[in-house]
């Protein structure tokens, strides 16, 4: 008879929840995936239901009021900056919510800048927290040239989808450049992968593109980036507005 082992609870990785930060990467992320979701609705052949989107945009509404509590909980002294991103995070939850009550394109256009203000909004709760409690900073586990920061920031706000054909591979990349080399290596670490068509086309009746993700690992490594006291500025830059939803990502990159 084979005796247990006297902790079980060792027999299972426990995943630490996600710090304020990277649950402000998270939602970005989740922003992304909704937009996608209403891009691939409107280029459809077929009109979809009046409320498709309607429960996608009530998660991401509750997802940022979970994200504005968490910055709340953080009882940092409030400097401008940091009451402009409470204010902004304020906005988004409001604007998915009332998303929810719109036709898809109306509705695409309220959440069209959503990923790019999670980030911001990352961003500068970031520095604060590094400034106002001057907490030790902990270099991530794998060191990030400032081109892999730069990607992983354009992944965390939708600017990179991949495409394959036969015999090549495919960037596709939106603001700061994001070579194929940058994406294999950072795939080679475990902080990206593509999620298989579930980017809208790059014009109305092409083919669906692969969306570029951080994973958790990624999430933690942008976050801990973020929080390096050398970090001042979001690697990336801020997109201007785009006329969502149809406008396709522009500056565009390939490699073999």
């Amino acid at each position: 008879m084979t005796t247990p082992p006297r902790d079980e609870g060792l027999l299972f990785d426990v995943i630490a929840p996600p710090t304020p930060i990277e649950r402000l990467l998270l939602l970005a992320d989740q922003y992304v995936q909704h937009n996608d979701m209403l891009d691939r609705f409107l280029r459809a052949g077929s009109p979809p239901e009046p409320a498709a989107h309607v429960a996608s945009a009530r998660h991401v509404a509750a997802a940022t009021h979970t994200a504005l509590k968490m910055v709340t909980d953080q009882r940092l002294f409030e400097s401008r900056d940091l009451s402009d991103a409470m204010v902004r995070l304020q906005q988004l939850a409001f604007l998915s919510d009332a998303s929810a009550d719109q036709k898809l394109p109306i509705a695409r256009v309220l959440t069209a800048l959503a990923p790019e203000a999670s980030m911001e909004c990352a961003n500068t709760l970031a520095h604060e927290i590094q400034r106002r409690r001057s907490t030790a900073y902990q270099a991530p586990d794998q060191a990030l040239s400032a081109a892999h920061t730069t990607a992983l920031w354009e992944i965390a706000v939708g600017n990179v989808v991949a495409t394959s054909s036969p015999g090549r591979q495919n960037v596709h990349y939106r603001d700061e450049r994001v070579l194929i080399g940058t994406l294999r290596a950072l795939e080679a670490k475990g902080l990206v992968e593509r999620a298989p068509k579930s980017a809208p086309s790059a014009y109305i009746g092409g083919p669906l593109q692969d969306r570029v993700r951080l994973t958790r690992a990624g999430t933690t490594a942008l976050a801990a980036a973020l929080s390096s006291p050398l970090a001042r500025t979001a690697p990336g830059t801020t997109p201007a507005p785009t006329p969502a939803p149809i406008a396709a990502k522009t500056a565009t990159r390939s490699r073999t």
